[in-house]
C-alpha cells in the first residue's frame, strides 16, 4: 500500500484540498512525536476516521499515553484523561446527580466522559464494573443517568491503554467491552535508530507541549463523511462475509466474528483506502486492517495451542479473494 499518507486530492474526489492537506500535517506531526512507529500511528487514524475506538494494549513506558496526548492536541479535541484503579466507580467517569439545596432539586454534574477524546488510561485496573460504565458512551455516543440521556460532544473518541493481562493487578476486559473498540493494537519497542533520536532529543512531555492542532472538529466530522463514501464493491463485500463466515467454521474458533465485526471492518478498510488516496476499497484495505480487528473479538477453543494472530492469519490466507 501507498506510504503516503494522502494522495493527491484528484484521487480522492469530494475530499477538499484544505482537508487533505490538514491530514497530512496531523500524520507528519503524531509521527513527529512517536518515532517509528507510522504503521501504528496509520492505524489510530484509521480508527478516527471510521468512527471507531483505540485500544492500545503493551508494556508501560512504549508511548501509548504520549500517543492518546499528541492525538488530542494535534485534533484539536477537548480532552480528559481518566486513570483507571481498582477503586474507580463509575460515576467518577460519567458523572453524578447531586441535590442543590437552592433550586430544591438534583442537578447532574458531567464526568469526565463528557469531552470529545477520553484517555482511559490502564483501563484493566479498573473492576469489570467499572469499565462497563463506558458501553453506552462508546456504543451511542449518550449516557444515561437516572432515565435521562446525556449527548456527548461530536467527535467522541475513546483511546484506552491496558498493560497486558499477566501483569499484577488487571482485569481482563469482558468481551462485551473489548467489542466497542474497533481496533486493538500494540506499539512495541522502538527501532534502534528511533530510539537513539529519542534518547538524544528534547523529552516527550515537552514536544506535546510545542504542538498546536492541525485539525478542528468540524474537519474531522467532515472527513469522517468522507471516509463513510468510500465505495465497497458488491464483491468486496462479499469479501468481508466470508472471511466472517470462514471465522465461525475455524476449528480453533470457538465464537466466530459478529456482524458487527463485519461493520467495523468495512468502516476501517473505507478509512485506510482514504488515507491511500482512494475512493473506493481494494482486498488489501481489508487485508490490512483485518488482524487489529479480529484477533481481540475471537474466542479460541480451550485446546487450541495457536496464538491468534496465527488463527487470524490462516484466516486472511485461506479466504480466496474473488
Amino acid at each position: 500500500m501507498p506510504d503516503t499518507p494522502v494522495a493527491p486530492e484528484s484521487a480522492v474526489p469530494g475530499l477538499a484540498a484544505d482537508l487533505r492537506e490538514a491530514l497530512a500535517r496531523s500524520i507528519v506531526q503524531v509521527n513527529g512525536i512517536l518515532l517509528g512507529k507510522k504503521q501504528e500511528v496509520r492505524l489510530a487514524f484509521v480508527c478516527l476516521l471510521a468512527g471507531g475506538h483505540l485500544l492500545i494494549e503493551d508494556l508501560p513506558g512504549v508511548g501509548k499515553t504520549t500517543l492518546a496526548h499528541a492525538l488530542a492536541i494535534t485534533l484539536g479535541l477537548d480532552f480528559q484523561r481518566v486513570q483507571f484503579t481498582s477503586d474507580l466507580l463509575p460515576s467518577d467517569i460519567i458523572g453524578v446527580s447531586i441535590y442543590e439545596r437552592d433550586p430544591g432539586s438534583f442537578k447532574f454534574h458531567n464526568g469526565p466522559v463528557f469531552t470529545q477524546l477520553l484517555l482511559a488510561d490502564e483501563i484493566n485496573r479498573a473492576t469489570p464494573k467499572t469499565q462497563s460504565a463506558l458501553l453506552e458512551a462508546m456504543a451511542e455516543g449518550q449516557v444515561t443517568i437516572d432515565g435521562r440521556t446525556h449527548a456527548l460532544p461530536a467527535p467522541f473518541f475513546v483511546v484506552a491503554t491496558q498493560n497486558p493481562v499477566d501483569f499484577a493487578g488487571t482485569y481482563p476486559l469482558p468481551d462485551s467491552q473489548l467489542d466497542r473498540f474497533m481496533l486493538r493494537m500494540s506499539l512495541g519497542y522502538p527501532d534502534p535508530e528511533s530510539e537513539r533520536s529519542m534518547l538524544g532529543s528534547t523529552d516527550r512531555r515537552q514536544l506535546l507541549e510545542q504542538l498546536g492542532p492541525c485539525l478542528a472538529p468540524d474537519q474531522i466530522l467532515a472527513l469522517r463523511k468522507a471516509t463513510a463514501s468510500v465505495l465497497a464493491s458488491s464483491s468486496l463485500i462479499a469479501y468481508v462475509q466470508n472471511l466472517l463466515e470462514a471465522s465461525r467454521r475455524h476449528a480453533e474458533i470457538r465464537i466466530g466474528l459478529s456482524p458487527r465485526a463485519g461493520l467495523s471492518i468495512l468502516a476501517a478498510a473505507r478509512a485506510h483506502a482514504l488515507l491511500g488516496g482512494r475512493n473506493f476499497v481494494v482486498p488489501e484495505d481489508v487485508q490490512k486492517v483485518f488482524p487489529y480487528i479480529a484477533a481481540h473479538r475471537l474466542s479460541l477453543g480451550s485446546g487450541s495451542q495457536t496464538s491468534r494472530a496465527a488463527v487470524v492469519a490462516s484466516l486472511i490466507e485461506n479466504t480466496p479473494v474473488r
